[in-house]
């Protein structure tokens, strides 16, 4: 459906008819989808220019427009990427697009499973600086699952100057009437949505020092202008220890 919204070619029919469906309720869809990537693409820019060359992206789901690989390398080839995915087609699909690079990969994992990727990660040298990105993909994780734990279950070996970055949809007050109708659409799919108010998003991030602006809308993360708020709010913090 994210493949859909931005324009790209990685869907299928059961895909684009979602997609379609949650238009219909929610016609601001596409838009959050469309400033959720360039969201990463300031988060990349950013990480990049305070010295991480490291990116771990979980959840990166099937391959579409402007891939992580493809936003660090333009300004360094050597940066190293890992992405992670459970899903066997999007895997399959990342592996032939990242066919002849020797700086990314594709891991086939669960991420809610942090020690299992961490053990086929093996591009990444724990020892320096890693981007952990969590985008627009925490959402599909349910409370059962406890995500806040798995965050943390990356975050504690990670270096000073490591950095979490993140988007989720959040609700701080009641849902308007429609939203019910789009998350129906999703509990059709195998990835039902979990809303969350912006102090449990916050809670994801372990008392690490989040960057300025904080926890905005992603639509206004270090963006020129001012566009709409998007209903998908992002984060980056950096990894300190006292």
């Amino acid at each position: 459906m994210y493949d859909y919204f931005l324009g790209g070619s990685h869907n299928f029919a059961a895909d684009r008819a979602a997609a379609e469906g949650l238009l219909s309720v929610a016609p601001d869809a596409r838009d959050n989808a469309r400033e959720n990537r360039a969201f990463l693409r300031r988060v990349i820019g950013y990480l990049l220019d305070q010295g991480v060359r490291q990116f771990l992206d979980l959840g990166s789901g099937i391959p579409t427009a402007g891939n992580v690989h493809e936003i660090a390398h333009a300004r360094d080839p050597g940066a190293r990427v890992v992405y992670v995915d459970v899903e066997p087609i999007a895997v399959e699909t990342s592996r032939r697009l990242l066919a002849g690079q020797p700086n990314a990969e594709i891991v086939h994992a669960d991420l809610r499973e942090p020690g299992s990727v961490r053990g086929q990660a093996t591009l990444l040298d724990p020892a320096e600086p890693i981007a952990v990105l969590a985008i627009s993909v925490l959402h599909f994780v349910p409370d059962a699952d406890d995500p806040r734990r798995i965050l943390g279950e990356y975050l504690a070996p990670l270096v000073s100057g490591s950095h979490l970055a993140l988007s989720h949809v959040v609700v701080d007050q009641a849902p308007p009437p429609e939203s019910a109708d789009g998350l129906a659409v999703y509990a059709r799919t195998a990835t039902p949505v979990t809303l969350r108010d912006s102090r449990q998003v916050t809670a994801f991030f372990h008392g690490h020092p989040l960057v300025d602006p904080g926890l905005v809308p992603v639509s206004h993360w270090r963006a020129d202008g001012s566009p709409d708020p998007s209903a998908i709010f992002g984060a980056v913090a950096k990894v300190q220890y006292e």
